[in-house]
């Protein structure tokens, strides 16, 4: 969904309510608001500007709802620059205002200023946790600064918000894969002979379906660091899955010679032995 059509429609019926209590409109400028409201919910953007102006002329300027949909009619034109103006004069008018920050983080993502768009969108999530919207755009900020650890606390936040949507669930998978190959990537700039980095090598390998590589992998792991926890478990695994039941057996007595409460291993040995029995 594009940003005219997705951020701005959504929000409609959030950003063009009641006057706040701090200033109230004469009849006159209410009526005139009212049918810029009308006006831009039915996409006569130039009417609706003429008439959020002339309120703000008229009285109105103090108002931070009325900055906030002229500021929408520039970002419906595109005019991205002039609604950045607007969104900040609404949110520096009302504090508590999260429709502006929203917004104004929408219209700097689209002008590629991602440091710029963070802010207001972080203090819109810090104001409306609830409210997908906002996790959405910040989501979608992280992914554009390349922070995917922060991409996926927001998808993960949207997927409890909203569990039946499919696109949340996606979207985090996705993260999850930039961030394991960032992670991937980082420990790449480890010397070769890493443990940390043949161990992930290893997990990288079984995710990919490569048992062979990843027993390589995690054999290269245990020469590096003996005493590296975990990696005789992942072994053990992968020789289980295989129903190589000595090998997987071996792995786990080395495994709790490292970890010697590890219940993860113990609890593997007794599934080894209920495979093995089943397979007789």
């Amino acid at each position: 969904m594009s940003l005219r059509h997705g951020v701005v429609a959504i929000l409609l019926t959030l950003v063009t309510g009641a006057p706040a209590p701090a200033q109230e409109l004469s009849d006159a400028l209410q009526e005139t608001f009212t049918r810029g409201v009308a006006a831009l919910k039915a996409g006569r953007l130039d009417e609706a500007e003429a008439a959020f102006r002339a309120v703000l002329d008229g009285g109105g300027g103090g108002l931070a709802y009325v900055h906030n949909n002229l500021g929408i009619v520039h970002q419906q034109r595109g005019q991205h620059e002039r609604a950045v103006i607007e969104f900040r004069d609404a949110a520096r008018l009302d504090p508590g205002y999260v429709a502006p920050r929203l917004l104004l983080g929408a219209s700097l993502l689209a002008l590629g200023r991602v440091d710029e768009a963070r802010p207001p969108l972080e203090e819109a999530v810090r104001l409306a946790p609830d409210q997908p919207l906002a996790r959405l755009q910040l989501a979608k900020a992280c992914e554009r600064a390349r922070d995917w650890a922060g991409a996926v606390e927001q998808y993960r936040a949207l997927v409890k918000l909203e569990p039946r949507e499919p696109e949340h669930a996606f979207a985090l998978g996705r993260a999850y894969l930039s961030l394991s190959e960032w992670c991937l990537a980082e420990l790449k700039a480890l010397p070769s002979g890493s443990a940390r980095l043949q161990q992930a090598l290893g997990h990288n390998y079984r995710v990919q379906g490569r048992p062979d590589l990843a027993l390589r992998a995690f054999a290269r792991a245990t020469l590096a660091d003996p005493a590296l926890p975990e990696v005789h478990l992942a072994m053990a695994q992968i020789h289980m899955e295989e129903k190589g039941w000595a090998e997987a057996r071996r792995e786990v007595e080395l495994e709790l010679a490292i970890v010697p409460d590890s219940a993860g291993a113990r609890a593997l040995l007794r599934q080894i032995d209920a495979l093995q029995a089943a397979a007789r």
